[in-house]
């Protein structure tokens, strides 16, 4: 029993700082895409503002034409049940610490939802980022991200893999429009709703359809 815990809690330990090592590179690669597009976007229309920001060790931001991509590392090593994502495949049934993973989410929200409080807009789950013991990979995805399916051995973390994951992102969030309510929703406000900014006649985002199974 005692050898059973040391591997397990030294195989979480180890998955840990890869999964910090790859949202470090996430951080990097996000980086270096806000500079990229400032520079292509601000001679051609100076009021497009894309931009980066940190928050702590376990957050940051990207900003950029009315939407704002939020990804987040939990500290939490978890699992999945057997029939779950990569759980079947042989690559994972090889090794019992490859049972176990990071991982990384990035969420789309409208940008003023921030920016005002509005503590009642939705934000929504764009990708998930699993990472496991060797560095490896398996993305899961809203359907527009487009991402080609791949087994996991053969996706090690990499700044261009990374790269793609934030690009995708950024795209399934500017295709994701806003839809304003119908009338008869937005007769009636509430001073609630006035005291915390909830202006009703704000559009909503449509929503994603998500893959569970989708990975790159």
């Amino acid at each position: 029993m005692f050898e059973g815990l040391k591997q397990k809690s030294s195989a979480k330990q180890a998955i840990y700082r890869n999964t910090q090592a790859a949202f470090d590179c996430l951080r990097l690669v996000s980086q270096e895409l806000v500079l990229e597009l400032s520079r292509k976007l601000t001679p051609l229309d100076s009021s497009v503002v894309i931009e980066y920001r940190s928050i702590n060790d376990m957050e940051f931001h990207i900003r950029f034409s009315g939407d704002l991509l939020v990804f987040v590392m939990h500290s939490n090593i978890v699992t999945f049940p057997d029939d779950y994502g990569p759980m079947p495949s042989k690559y994972v049934e090889a090794d019992f610490r490859r049972r176990f993973f990071g991982h990384i989410m990035a969420y789309n929200f409208m940008a003023d939802s921030i920016k005002y409080q509005r503590l009642n807009d939705p934000g929504y789950l764009v990708g998930r980022l699993l990472v496991n013991i060797n560095n490896h990979y398996f993305l899961e995805g809203v359907q527009q991200l487009e991402l080609p399916d791949n087994d996991m051995s053969d996706n090690p973390v990499t700044p261009e893999s990374m790269r793609l994951f934030v690009e995708s992102a950024m795209i399934a969030a500017v295709n994701n429009d806003l839809i304003a309510p119908p009338l008869p929703e937005i007769q009636r406000i509430s001073v609630k709703q006035k005291l915390e900014n909830q202006q009703v006649s704000r559009g909503s985002k449509v929503g994603f359809s998500f893959s569970a199974q989708q990975a790159f």
